[in-house]
């Protein structure tokens, strides 16, 4: 795959699970990589860290809300140079039955999961509009395809993300940039590592592969469509599920 040496990523919720694991494919592919996180100090020392043990150039980490319009702008303006990749993997669920959902419940996860990547995204096509070239990757969730009982504003703001990512795709390709969705299915993070046994065996039965997935193979997704080879790729869905 082509060689990524010189680009600059930024990679939202870029410190842990599988963003962590996305960051650290496109650093070992030579790409500066702006990891950012809005809490979790202690993590994101520890994902600097790793990155450090394997001799990682390039790794940085940036702490701020992509739901805030302001905090956005703040860190936009203070990058310098070029940039290539955006992957906006930063969410947040507060899982709760609708009619009995709190408010600001559903508002909060809409305004990270969907409002926080628009900010980034329409930052991030400025940056990249003069020099004619860039990837956008969204990561999203079978829930915005198949809905999930209890998660109505996850699954919104999923659906969401996957109708902005195709509008920018039409917008933007005339400026060789590309906009497209990875969606992950069950992957072994520390979201689902916690659960009981029995409720994990039932996700892993409704797996056609009869495994859950690892992040660097969903990393593996986002690297490719973050390469030159995926030029004519755009508006596109790559599910990494396991057939779910």
């Amino acid at each position: 795959m082509t060689d990524l040496s010189g680009q600059t990523a930024i990679v939202t919720g870029g410190t842990r699970g599988i963003g962590a694991a996305i960051s650290l494919a496109l650093a070992r592919a030579g790409v500066r990589v702006r990891a950012t996180y809005h809490t979790g100090h202690e993590g994101a020392r520890s994902f600097l860290t790793r990155g450090a043990k394997e001799g990682l150039q390039g790794l940085s980490v940036h702490a701020f809300d992509v739901a805030d319009p302001a905090a956005v702008a703040a860190f936009f303006g203070g990058l310098e140079g070029s940039l290539e990749i955006l992957v906006n993997n930063g969410g947040v669920r507060q899982d709760a039955l609708l009619g009995m959902m709190p408010q600001e419940a559903w508002e909060r996860v809409l305004a990270v999961n969907l409002t926080g990547a628009f900010n980034m995204c329409r930052h991030g096509v400025r940056a990249m509009m003069a020099a004619r070239y860039g990837r956008i990757i969204n990561v999203t969730s079978p829930a915005g395809r198949v809905g999930v009982a209890g998660q109505s504003n996850y699954a919104a703001s999923k659906a969401g993300l996957v109708a902005m990512s195709r509008s920018l795709a039409r917008e933007v390709a005339g400026r060789g940039i590309t906009v497209n969705c990875v969606e992950p299915g069950y992957i072994l993070t520390d979201l689902i590592s916690d659960l009981p046994a029995e409720t994990l065996d039932g996700f892993r039965a409704a797996v056609p592969l009869s495994r859950f997935g690892q992040p660097e193979e969903v990393a593996a997704a986002v690297r490719f469509l973050a390469s030159r080879e995926a030029s004519y790729v755009t508006g596109a869905v790559l599910s990494v599920t396991g057939g779910v």
